[in-house]
């Protein structure tokens, strides 16, 4: 006899949720009762649910599961950043970071398992795209994050950014779900405005962000202000260029008054000439923006290295001087793989060769 095949209670809505309790003859507010249970309590245990009664814990059981993700391992670099390897239900793994400095608590989350985009600087890249992580995953990454960074850290999580494995705009759908859960009342009710989407520049889809009116902060992930060497480094570039793109952040900025950060990896004798800065900074001055410019973090494959740090500050400083706000972010983790453009679950790839 086949085993029954359960949903996954967490892809319900409230309203279906309700309405699943009143078809079992039950009363609607037990539907809310669970939702509550399931959004703004973090609940992954039916049992644990204190305010059900046993007839309703075993009808939960028997047609419900929660697809909840499980740390695999935990790692903590020597400056304080903690990355973890996330066991989902269905065997995959993905890393999200817990990034600690001056009075923030940020969390690094993933969208995607692996990414299908291969940008040549990117661990994640060398990865196949396996599949989309639902808003439940999304949810649990932030709730895991959240936890260490009380229970090591004795502080709230106060920012989220999707900068970690997978292109977030190619799962729109969930990524969007999975932030209406974390930034709800009836879920974590953290602020839209302490979170940060960043895509390595998908035009259409940053346009409809723009039209669903989105609340949080868009980073795009740019490297090369011209089309030459961003097509060499990030294939997304040739089906939509800068052109396009920065035609979508102008739409977004229009749409949504969000100024857009733009992330600037510095790689050596390759993006960091006082050319490159001019190119940077004309583009700047189409579309409000702010420049983080980012230490490049070596993933193992040797085609670049990491620019000359005097030269990434007289970059920042020109950009500065013309009146572009600009800073250089020095990366965190690096000694667990854990700093931008390294998560690619080495750690768990090596056990396995063993």
């Amino acid at each position: 006899m086949l085993a029954k095949i359960k949903t996954d209670i967490r892809h319900l809505t409230l309203h279906e949720l309700k309405e699943a309790f009143i078809a079992k003859g039950d009363k609607a507010f037990r539907g809310q009762q669970v939702y509550e249970w399931l959004w703004k309590k973090s609940c992954i245990h039916f049992d644990e649910m204190s305010n059900l009664n046993s007839e309703t814990h075993q009808w939960l059981d028997e047609n419900f599961v929660i697809n909840a993700i499980k740390v695999e391992d935990k790692q903590i670099s020597s400056d304080g950043t903690i990355k973890s390897g996330f066991r989902l239900h269905d065997g995959f793994l993905v890393e999200g970071v817990l990034i600690p400095a001056d009075n923030r608590m940020t969390a690094c989350v993933s969208s995607q398992v692996g990414c299908s985009l291969t940008c040549k600087f990117c661990a994640t890249g060398t990865m196949t795209h396996e599949r989309n992580l639902t808003p439940g995953e999304i949810y649990d990454q932030v709730v895991l994050i959240k936890e260490w960074a009380q229970t090591h850290y004795q502080k709230p999580l106060t920012n989220i950014v999707f900068m970690g494995m997978g292109e977030p705009l190619l799962n729109y759908n969930n990524v969007l779900k999975g932030i209406e859960k974390i930034t709800s009342p009836e879920g974590l009710g953290m602020s839209s405005d302490r979170i940060t989407v960043s895509t390595a520049g998908i035009a259409k889809m940053i346009k409809r962000l723009a039209d669903d009116n989105v609340k949080f902060n868009l980073a795009l992930s740019l490297h090369a202000a011209n089309d030459i060497k961003r097509n060499q480094i990030m294939p997304i570039n040739e089906s939509n260029n800068l052109q396009a793109v920065g035609e979508a952040l102008t739409y977004f900025y229009a749409k949504t008054k969000k100024r857009i950060t733009f992330e600037y990896i510095a790689f050596n004798n390759f993006n960091e000439s006082l050319k490159d800065a001019k190119e940077l900074l004309a583009f700047c001055k189409n579309i409000p923006a702010k420049v983080n410019i980012i230490e490049y973090n070596p993933t193992g494959n040797g085609q670049f290295t990491k620019a000359d740090s005097e030269k990434i500050d007289s970059f920042c400083a020109f950009l500065e001087r013309n009146g572009i706000v600009a800073r250089v972010r020095r990366s965190r983790g690096k000694d667990i793989d854990a700093a931008c453009g390294q998560l690619a679950n080495k750690k768990h790839e090596e056990a396995m060769v063993d």
